[in-house]
């Protein structure tokens, strides 16, 4: 059977999303659009061999609408013959994009495809394809859950309490992702995968100084009386600090067989081994990390011990404080080169972001297996393992 490996791995520096972040006057296309052409350049692969282009984007709406990732593929310069095109698994989206890259490959349906994704939150606020007053769920889901469903901060709230994660282990949790960014960056672990934009060379939002005295002084960021009445359990210890930020952003990675890298003389950074996507409760809908992460070891025949690093969205420090409790992973493998929390959550952008830094982290310290996972909106989540060959 054919294999799936990952030959290069780029990313922009995370701007934050805001109208004063970094990279706030680039357009989405171009974000993405700049970020391909890197890839292409870097790999020096001819862009007239590339099958397709699979990105992921959340909001597509007002200038992140229309097939994003066709009209980045275009700005990059590819060749009109390429096709592409762009998918939503919420904040997995990305991470979809390399399953059905690498899916596409294995299946012979492609040789090579590029998985990519872009989000641009200081252009496309979250939440922009909601037009105010329009009801996104229909009227079966209010019938199904009768006492509505809740906003992600509200579930992590919930989780939280559901797994006894205290307000100082979640600070203490954001502190350790700020600074293992910085030591990342100061040791030069980013330079090979990240792509200097019109001047902005690092991570916006990391903060090496911070500190959990500093973070204890935040303020609950979705304290709400109605749900506070509804969930009484609900401590309200999730901040600004604890989770992650809202961030501008585009990452990619070109995926192709492996005969095919051998033929064109490339050497694979990883191949990407087993797949995994899993639904979850969607009122605890950033859980599925735990089941999708059990399916993805069962379905490889590895157990947890044989993965030496792990890349777990830092949506919110509770989620992956409750997946280290419910899976037993050892936490100095996980995230070891700092997280969303710290580096930033650019929502499309953010699957193939962490695969870019899990291969790179996985060539630095000679990890032979690596897992990635991510929770996403409306209860679901992505789980891979990759493997250094």
């Amino acid at each position: 059977m054919r294999d799936a490996v990952v030959v290069e791995a780029v990313r922009t520096p995370i701007g934050k999303g805001k109208p004063n972040g970094a990279l706030a006057h680039v357009h989405p296309v171009e974000l993405l659009a700049r970020t391909l052409r890197t890839l292409v350049e870097r790999s020096g692969v001819d862009p007239e061999l590339i099958d397709d282009v699979i990105g992921g984007t959340v909001d597509q709406v007002g200038e992140q609408a229309m097939n994003t990732t066709r009209y980045a593929a275009l700005s990059a310069g590819l060749p009109e013959s390429v096709p592409a095109t762009t998918v939503d698994r919420q904040c997995g989206s990305s991470q979809q994009a390399v399953h059905f890259a690498a899916q596409g490959v294995i299946s012979g349906a492609y040789d090579i495809a590029v998985a990519c994704g872009v989000e641009s939150m200081s252009r496309v606020p979250m939440w922009s394809n909601v037009p105010e007053g329009k009801d996104p769920f229909g009227p079966g889901i209010a019938a199904r859950y009768p006492e509505g469903l809740v906003p992600q901060g509200i579930s992590a709230e919930l989780i939280a309490a559901k797994w006894s994660v205290t307000r100082e282990q979640m600070d203490a949790f954001a502190v350790s992702s700020h600074r293992r960014a910085a030591a990342a960056w100061d040791a030069g672990l980013f330079d090979a995968e990240v792509a200097p934009l019109e001047g902005v060379t690092r991570d916006e939002c990391v903060r090496p100084g911070t500190s959990t005295e500093v973070l204890a002084g935040l303020r609950p960021a979705y304290h709400d009386p109605g749900f506070a009445e509804r969930f009484p359990q609900i401590e309200w210890n999730v901040t600004a600090g604890n989770a992650s930020p809202v961030n501008d952003g585009a990452s990619a990675v070109l995926v192709m067989a492996g005969e095919t890298a051998a033929r064109l003389g490339l050497r694979p950074l990883a191949r990407l081994h087993s797949f995994a996507v899993t639904g979850s409760d969607p009122l605890l809908m950033l859980t599925g990390v735990v089941p999708a992460t059990e399916k993805v070891l069962r379905r490889a025949g590895l157990s947890l011990d044989d993965i030496d690093l792990f890349e777990v969205n830092e949506a919110f420090s509770s989620v992956v404080l409750a997946w280290q409790q419910e899976t037993g992973a050892d936490l100095d493998k996980v995230n070891v080169h700092g997280g969303a929390i710290a580096l930033g959550h650019p929502l499309g952008a953010s699957g193939t972001r962490l695969t870019t830094t899990l291969v790179h982290a996985m060539r630095e310290r000679g990890a032979r297996y690596a897992l990635q996972t991510m929770c996403e909106a409306g209860g679901l989540a992505n789980a891979m393992i990759l493997e250094r060959i």
